[in-house]
């Protein structure tokens, strides 16, 4: 077999050539949308509640619906991978997300958002097909990297939305072709038809493997896992304890998404424009700090296996926690921007440094295992978001209890043996782990 039909072992992220790198780069850029229409309303919010008159036990409800419907689309998508294949799974996905993102601005009362908020959720699970995708693309010695990578470049969306959804809303009605109040409706038209787009791409350009797409292999290891390999993965206590650690980074990363604006405005007096801007420094991060979380990540398990993996993504989470806890605590804006970034380097580091460990779990069912941790993530936002929608709390409050949270998860996952089954502790991780 070619080169031209096996995963890389290196990632040169300036290259384009090859079925591998064309599908790295539409598999992060797809991602990195997604994000505008997962969260294209959050830097909105400001708008949408005077105009919806939502109270703040509301706001906390929509917080928590916009990650509820991601925990089962995640575990669907997950297994999806694994049988229809993951250009099918992501131009599907897009497909129908970009409906209710379209309709969101159709919504004129607090059940109707809370709905639309909920259904497009689903956007979430694009992350999963992201990771499995490009962990079918790149050879062991890479691919937390190359996983970080894609899932950072994407997630930098996150940031982004939040400068860029306001601006867009701020030009529409600069324009006259909404009032002010309404603005944020049409500004949610055109994340939706982006969607559209690269769902287009996506079938158009891609393919499930080097070798070619599931349909067009008649036998792969790749496409059809072994006899009990789910159940297997299920069993598995590394992909409960994976899925805790994401809960406690990418969770937390996508509630401050959700949040962040919201918090600038209200503790700090900002704009809606300066809130979205200093939200988006959160999400910035993504575009070298997951990245260097899974190329960490891969050059310890070079010399210290899938155990030191695991000893240095507790050590991250233990960083973040005691981060977010100096964020809650900040008095003036300027202390709270240093805190945000201090802890926004080890979460997303963290996020990095998990991925770097999924691929190893089960060769047999890469999709389920990423599946699994990812809903993880959307499990911990989803829970966290009740800490902000109670009356009794301030956002302070809640990011406080979070910091402590995510540090006592970070000592769970540094004890956890996360070993190669039968290897000894110390065992490089080889790719015949990964490689059938």
């Amino acid at each position: 077999m070619t080169a031209d039909f096996k995963p890389l072992s290196k990632l040169n992220i300036f290259s384009a050539r090859g079925i591998q790198m064309r599908t790295f780069h539409i598999t992060w850029v797809t991602f990195f949308f997604c994000f505008f229409g997962w969260f294209g309303v959050a830097p909105l919010m400001p708008l949408i509640r005077e105009q919806l008159h939502l109270s703040k036990d509301q706001i906390g409800n929509i917080i928590i619906a916009s990650v509820s419907a991601t925990i089962i689309a995640r575990l669907i998508i997950g297994k999806l991978c694994d049988t229809l294949g993951p250009r099918l799974s992501y131009t599907i996905l897009l497909a129908i997300g970009s409906v209710p993102v379209m309709c969101i601005g159709l919504s004129n009362s607090y059940e109707s958002f809370l709905l639309f908020r909920f259904i497009i959720g689903i956007i979430g699970a694009s992350f999963v097909i992201t990771q499995f995708h490009t962990s079918m693309m790149f050879a062991p010695n890479v691919v937390g990297t190359a996983n970080a990578v894609t899932g950072g470049w994407g997630n930098l969306g996150g940031g982004v939305t939040n400068l860029i959804m306001p601006l867009i809303a701020a030009g529409f009605a600069g324009l006259g072709f909404v009032s002010q109040a309404d603005s944020w409706r049409l500004a949610m038209v055109i994340p939706g038809i982006i969607l559209l787009i690269m769902a287009f791409i996506y079938y158009k350009y891609t393919k499930d493997t080097p070798e070619g797409n599931f349909k067009d292999l008649e036998q792969t290891n790749v496409k059809t896992a072994k006899k009990g390999s789910f159940m297997t993965a299920l069993k598995d206590y590394r992909t409960w304890v994976l899925a805790l650690a994401y809960a406690a980074c990418f969770g937390i990363e996508i509630t401050v998404d959700n949040v962040a604006a919201t918090f600038f405005t209200d503790q700090f007096g900002a704009s809606m424009i300066m809130a979205g801007a200093m939200a988006s420094i959160f999400g910035g991060m993504n575009i070298f700090a997951r990245a260097l979380g899974g190329y960490v990540s891969d050059k310890v398990g070079k010399s210290y296996g899938l155990r030191g993996k695991g000893l240095l993504l507790g050590g991250l989470l233990i960083l973040e926690g005691i981060g977010i806890s100096l964020f809650a605590q900040s008095q003036t804006l300027g202390m709270a921007i240093a805190a945000m970034l201090f802890f926004a380097l080890f979460l997303k580091m963290a996020n990095g440094g998990t991925y770097g460990i999924v691929p190893f779990i089960n060769k047999d069912s890469i999709g389920t295992v990423s599946g699994i941790v990812g809903a993880g993530g959307n499990i911990g936002a989803m829970l966290v978001g009740f800490l902000f929608k109670s009356e009794h709390l301030t956002y302070a409050d809640a990011f406080h209890y979070i910091g402590i949270g995510v540090a006592i998860i970070g000592l769970m996952v540094f004890i956890t043996k996360f070993q190669v089954k039968g290897a000894a502790k110390r065992e490089t991780i080889k790719p015949e782990l990964l490689q059938a």
